[in-house]
């Protein structure tokens, strides 16, 4: 005959209580916090406190040379921390009338206790600073990996030999001590090359999520200024835009990237400017242009 499952219930929480002490043992031990200050668990604030002074007075070390009266005096002083706060005596309530809520008894005690003991702003730099770590050592390994691949192709090693023969003045000879100056070509041409492999690029110091966050209020400052002027002078004034804001337009109408938008021939750039697609019936006009184009093609 099966048990039912109400009793493995109940024989499961019997066994929880005995395997845990109650919680609100944590905090004053083995002892009752108004039994420490002598009052009930009615009692109001002002009788807390007046109980709280009474007991300070007798067990103080300087009053009261007896060695246990110091333990004494401290476990009085945790009682009173505890029960003259009403958020943390509201929690030492329910833990007395809820002592099978063990885990949940145990976490409000901790979140009392340590949680606003640590400054939230110390908090917020301290993770700040490991994430930017973190992201800076991510960025210089990817960054050292990718320049060791680009070393490896032979589009780099044909630059590094012209680069060679032209600072030898096109002699290619091998002499003893020509490691060192080899050396030194190399480094110059790493340096020559700029090499910047998109999606690998050198680690910045500006680029770093705890100076970025520093610079929050600058940036957002600096947004605010650039959106008002951009909206007096183009919704307001009704100007023209210029070259540069209409060259900013057209490359996010076309959701290109800065670096790739900088890659365009001049001609190409202002054929797409002079289309005008950041006006919608424009840019519907150039996608279907461009698919007849491609299918054309194909």
């Amino acid at each position: 005959m099966s048990t039912p499952p109400h009793r493995w219930i109940a024989v499961a929480a019997f066994a929880l209580f005995l395997a845990f002490p109650p919680t609100f043992a944590i905090y004053c031990d083995e002892d009752d916090c108004y039994d420490l200050l002598g009052v009930s668990q009615s009692a109001n604030s002002s009788e807390i406190k007046k109980a709280y002074y009474k007991l300070s007075l007798k067990y103080h070390p300087d009053k009261n040379p007896d060695p246990e009266s110091r333990k004494l005096f401290v476990k009085v002083a945790n009682a009173y921390e505890i029960l003259k706060d009403e958020t943390t005596r509201e929690q030492y309530d329910y833990a007395i009338a809820h002592p099978e809520e063990v885990f949940y008894n145990t976490a409000r005690y901790y979140r009392a206790y340590y949680g606003h003991k640590t400054d939230t702003r110390a908090v917020l730099v301290g993770l700040l600073i490991v994430i930017s770590a973190f992201q800076y050592l991510n960025q210089w390994t990817r960054y050292t990996q990718a320049i060791s691949m680009v070393k490896k192709t032979p589009a780099y090693k044909n630059k590094l030999k012209a680069l060679e023969l032209e600072r030898k003045g096109g002699v290619g000879n091998k002499k003893k001590g020509q490691k060192q100056s080899d050396k030194n070509i190399e480094e110059g041409l790493d340096k020559e090359l700029e090499l910047q492999i998109k999606g690998a690029e050198k680690p910045s110091f500006w680029g770093l999520l705890a100076v970025q966050f520093l610079l929050l209020p600058y940036t957002l400052s600096k947004l605010l200024l650039w959106k008002g002027a951009w909206f007096w002078r183009y919704q307001v004034k009704k100007a023209p835009y210029s070259w540069d804001d209409a060259c900013y337009l057209t490359q996010r109408s076309l959701r290109v990237a800065p670096d790739a938008w900088g890659n365009i021939d001049e001609s190409t750039k202002e054929d797409l400017v002079q289309r005008h697609l950041w006006e919608k019936p424009n840019m519907d006009n150039y996608v279907a242009d461009m698919r007849k184009e491609w299918k054309r093609r194909r």
